[in-house]
């Protein structure tokens, strides 16, 4: 039989990268993080602010350091290791998650619940192809792999007014980058061991790809439960995924419903106004006034649901924003995202097969 439910089923998340404020760049983060400059914990907080009032349920620590380098650098220091590529345990942190603390007790005092919080990991194959390129050392590898879990177990153990609801691994080269010169069944136990932790945590394990070609891989890993599709700005993306397989090996879709990539976008403004839009920066609201309106995502939202129903458990943008030129502007689009979800949940109240 089937129940119909009255409250959101598909939960919008967001990927995690945000422009800095003005007057910050990336050298300042890396200066702040190195001399634990409190600035920096204020910055997080006030961005986190900022998803969660703009409506992202399962909001991702802001990331605004070098998304291979932040590990890298803990993960190479070899006093920080118990041995080459293996982290301690005691010095698998993420940082961040220090200021998500203040984050997560303010809420719980609005709100009287725990803020459920995703946390967004590189994956042990990117970090590999950082260092190593294309030559193919299975035992680096799951070295790599390991140090991964570690943070994910050292985040998931010491979180205290937040809830890790969600974990993602980012693993952008897979399914694209020629250089990845190991057979599956390397990459899918590096995966399984990077994500093992945070699957018997009781998370859902997501996996973020910038391009589904290689997905099937991904079903063969029993701890990842979600697969993400950049779907917004490549519908087309969808039609590589089989519902089938999701259904056989019990995965679910995080569908992106609202286009991130703000280059191709400026680029179609520029076209549009004979002009360059970086140096008028009113136009660019255009990109959240007339191309990714709530409308907008809501339509694709209904078109990937007709395609897989209640395979579909995330939504949110394709990727990042930390290229977006303000944060006014990255804000804006996701108070339009998560107003298209909502109108899509309105108007078709999920029913699950019970």
């Amino acid at each position: 039989m089937y129940k119909t439910m009255d409250y959101p089923m598909i939960l919008f998340d967001d990927i995690g990268s945000y422009p800095l404020p003005q007057g910050k760049d990336r050298n300042w983060v890396a200066a702040s993080v190195k001399n634990n400059d409190p600035e920096f914990n204020r910055v997080l907080v006030d961005t986190m602010h900022q998803k969660i009032e703009a409506g992202v349920r399962i909001p991702t620590y802001p990331q605004f350091q070098d998304m291979n380098k932040q590990f890298l650098d803990i993960i190479n220091n070899e006093s920080k290791t118990d041995e080459p590529f293996i982290v301690k345990k005691e010095h698998a942190r993420i940082v961040e998650l220090d200021a998500m603390e203040e984050v997560g007790a303010g809420y719980y005092n609005k709100t009287g619940e725990k803020l459920n919080l995703r946390i967004c990991v590189t994956g042990p194959i990117e970090l590999y192809l950082n260092q190593f390129g294309g030559t193919a050392y299975a035992d680096i590898l799951y070295s790599f792999a390991t140090s991964i879990d570690r943070f994910i177990e050292n985040s998931m153990e010491n979180a205290e007014h937040f809830m890790i609801s969600t974990v993602s691994i980012d693993e952008p080269s897979i399914g694209i980058n020629p250089q990845i010169m190991f057979n599956d069944s390397d990459l899918i136990e590096a995966l399984a061991t990077a994500t093992q932790t945070a699957a018997s945590g009781g998370a859902d394990v997501e996996i973020h790809l910038h391009s589904p070609l290689q997905y099937k891989l991904v079903c063969d890993v029993p701890s990842i439960s979600v697969i993400g599709v950049e779907a917004a700005a490549n519908p087309s993306y969808l039609d590589l995924v089989d519902k089938k397989d999701l259904e056989e090996y019990d995965k679910f879709l995080r569908v992106g419903v609202a286009r991130t990539d703000i280059f191709n976008m400026a680029a179609a403004l520029n076209e549009k106004y004979d002009t360059n839009v970086w140096k008028e920066p009113g136009k660019l609201e255009d990109i959240t006034k007339e191309m990714e309106t709530p409308e907008t995502v809501e339509k694709r939202l209904e078109k990937a649901y007709s395609m897989f129903g209640e395979r579909i458990k995330y939504a949110g943008p394709d990727c990042g924003l930390g290229s977006w030129p303000t944060q006014e502007i990255a804000s804006c689009l996701l108070r339009n995202t998560g107003i298209g979800i909502r109108e899509f949940l309105r108007r078709n109240p999920i029913r699950l097969l019970i």
